[in-house]
């Protein structure tokens, strides 16, 4: 009995252990007796049923049958009992069967339990169970093959996904769902993964049974015996067809022009970089056309958007026929497209007239009418040609910024023309470039300072200011607004100035609490999501009282949605804030929009008072706006306003409101203060 594996005792009728074998008593030390130590419930003279009566814990319900089905052997009603169980050790997850068997033929004396370790049975049995729950319930599809690729087995996920059943596939080539769409080196570097490493996994088409193509995930291993040899092939696969062609959609949506499918401005300049950098090895010259259309924005606001979009689509069509294979047509946005004409020559003169004689091309490709709705319509382009590559590398924006400087050259000469770029367009651009960052470091180093004009009325009698922002260049010394403000528009860097101006002015209101101040607003500033909430919280931080603050806008804003403008001035007039249209008469305006305008003031612009007492078309459109405003009950001031002359004129047309040099140069906040003093003191005195 000591020579057995299994653990073994003898029971007699009563369930008193009678004797046990070494196993038995070995089992207490694996699981953390001392040797020698017999444990109570496992030595000879113990009552065996003791350890198997109901208890608690995991195994109340394993110890109750052994109970059971020991007492049903000595009884005699059962000739043999079973029972699988877990009974973990310290270590290690175990598992055994118990056998008891009765002792004596026909009488019953006893019993013998034996007790055997079936752990590595019961975690092979697992394996197998997991093994076949995975190869069912998987979401990948699975194929099996034995060395040769010989399908011996799939699962329900191939059947889905493939749509061919498991009878149609077990002993055919996995070749059946060959798309076509790769070649033979892509499947031989396949197989060589796979036999110099065991696995290979990537991406591949395959074909469906109703003949869609579709795209798989694909991981391949090779199952192999101890001596290396390969006994199967296991493939799993997923399909990421949508993946896929979402990733296309997105590609196209990051490269290419919705409306014209043309290349965008990213993918140009990705183009344009593989150029510079082709062209400097080979030192060929490369050309780039860029195309702008002639008032295209008339187009837009006469007949619509959509009108617009059609002309585009038919422009794109055009410009391709103009081009070679190989050549880019791109499209930047808006009516601006640009042309990438590569490998021209190494001579420059060859390349320029290679670019030259595409640009008359063009040209004479759009003599043709265009088809709109409404009819035929005839459009004109703008062309600016630069010559790049063979020489030192550039960045790409470069060349770019050449060819619009050159398209900007054609649009002055008259448009519907060419031009290339020269060495003072090039002047033009650095001088640019370099105002640009000075005014970025402006910005930064708080270089802006705010001036203060007075605004009065009748005879000089000061009721508020403009607050105008100058720059104070440590070099260059005090920059006029007309040399930086159209520039701060075009970088963006008009929303941090516009705020600080803001603030600033507001900060001084709450001080003065007298005057009212009037703060310029550009277009792009009052477009911001936030820019009522901005004003709001800005006059809440400074404590200014809102209905000191006048906010001047331009009538260049009420071009783009006006419905919006309304809104926003309709907030910011609720809490007390006043709005003057500046400039008025020099853009674009609408009486059908100007009634709807919640404003308190029209600004007669100065390029009418300039001249208004010699010249009669200037009288006459400034006592036009007074008659305009005070039909519409609006205050009216007018600016510029240099000389006595301008005063009295404009008083005797109603207008009682000036600003200008005549009653007061814009000061620095100190000359100001110091103007307001020496008034005040003198009108008590």
């Amino acid at each position: 009995m000591n020579s057995l594996s299994a653990e073994i005792a003898g029971v007699d009728r009563k369930g008193i252990i009678l004797a046990v074998n070494d196993r038995w008593q070995a089992f207490a030390v694996e699981n953390g007796l001392e040797p020698g130590q017999a444990a109570p419930s496992t030595g000879v003279g113990t009552n065996y049923f003791a350890v198997c009566g109901p208890g608690t814990g995991a195994c109340t319900g394993d110890a109750l049958s052994a109970s059971m089905g020991l007492q049903a052997v000595l009884d005699g009603r059962l000739e043999r009992f079973n029972l699988d169980y877990p009974c973990d050790s310290p270590t290690q997850e175990r598992w055994f069967t118990m056998t008891v068997m009765p002792l004596g033929q026909k009488v019953k004396t006893g019993a013998v339990i034996t007790h055997t370790d079936i752990t590595e049975r019961k975690q092979a049995e697992e394996k197998l169970r997991l093994a076949a729950r995975v190869f069912s319930d998987a979401h990948e599809g699975i194929t099996i093959t034995n060395p040769q690729g010989v399908i011996l087995d799939v699962n329900a996920a191939f059947t889905r996904i493939t749509g061919y059943s498991r009878e149609e596939v077990v002993g055919q080539n996995p070749r059946i769902l060959n798309s076509g769409r790769q070649d033979m080196a892509f499947y031989a570097a396949m197989w060589r993964s796979l036999t110099e490493t065991g696995h290979w996994s990537g991406e591949l088409w395959n074909r469906r049974k109703d003949g869609v193509v579709i795209a798989e995930l694909l991981k391949i291993s090779a199952m192999r015996n101890a001596d290396g040899s390969t006994l199967q092939y296991v493939a799993h696969f997923t399909d990421i067809s949508e993946r896929v062609t979402a990733q296309a959609r997105i590609d196209t949506l990051a490269f290419y022009d919705p409306l014209t499918n043309l290349p965008n401005r990213r993918l140009l300049l990705d183009r344009l970089d593989q150029a510079l950098h082709a062209s400097v090895r080979h030192k060929r010259k490369n050309a780039l056309l860029f195309v702008d259309l002639d008032n295209f924005k008339t187009l837009n606001d006469s007949l619509g958007h959509h009108q617009g979009d059609l002309l585009l689509v038919q422009v794109a069509q055009r410009l391709k026929t103009c081009v070679r294979d190989g050549d880019t047509v791109s499209h930047l946005g808006s009516d601006e497209f640009v042309l990438m004409l590569e490998d021209l020559s190494v001579d420059a003169m060859v390349a320029a007239n290679r670019a030259e004689a595409v640009a008359e091309k063009i040209l004479s490709a759009f003599i043709l009418v265009f088809a709109l709705d409404q009819g035929g319509h005839h459009a004109t382009p703008s062309i600016g040609i630069t010559l790049f590559g063979a020489l030192a590398l550039e960045v790409n924006e470069d060349p770019l910024r050449r060819a619009e400087l050159a398209m900007f050259q054609a649009k002055a000469a008259g448009r519907n023309t060419l031009r290339f770029f020269d060495a003072q367009m090039q002047a033009t651009v650095s001088a640019h470039a370099a105002l640009e960052a000075d005014l970025r470091e402006a910005v930064q180093a708080r270089q802006l300072v705010l001036h203060y004009q007075p605004q009065v009325v009748g005879a000089g009698r000061m009721t508020g200011v403009e607050a105008l922002v100058r720059w104070q260049h440590p070099r260059r010394g005090t920059v006029p607004p007309a040399d930086f403000i159209a520039l701060a528009e075009e970088t963006g860097l008009i929303l941090p100035i516009g705020q600080w101006v803001l603030e600033t002015a507001c900060t001084q209101l709450a001080q003065w609490a007298h005057l009212t101040i009037a703060v310029n607003v550009s277009a792009r500033q009052f477009q911001q999501a936030d820019s009522v909430a901005s004003v709001v919280d800005t006059l809440a931080r400074s404590r200014a009282r809102p209905k000191l603050l006048k906010l001047e806008l331009t009538e260049s804003m009420l071009v783009d949605d006006v419905e919006a403008i309304i809104a926003k001035m309709g907030a910011l007039k609720a809490i007390g804030v006043t709005f003057s249209l500046d400039d008025f008469g020099t853009g674009y305006w609408s009486l059908a929009y100007l009634k709807r305008l919640p404003l308190d003031q029209l600004k007669i612009d100065q390029g009418f008072v300039r001249n208004i007492v010699t010249e009669p078309n200037d009288a006459a459109i400034a006592k036009m706006i007074m008659a305009l405003a005070e039909s519409l009950g609006l205050a009216v001031i007018a600016e510029g306003v240099e000389l006595q002359a301008h005063a009295d004129f404009l008083a005797h047309l109603g207008c009682h409101a000036y600003q200008g040099h005549f009653f007061g140069r814009a000061l620095p906040l100190g000359e100001f203060e110091a103007l307001v003093a020496r008034d005040s003191d003198r009108s008590t005195g």
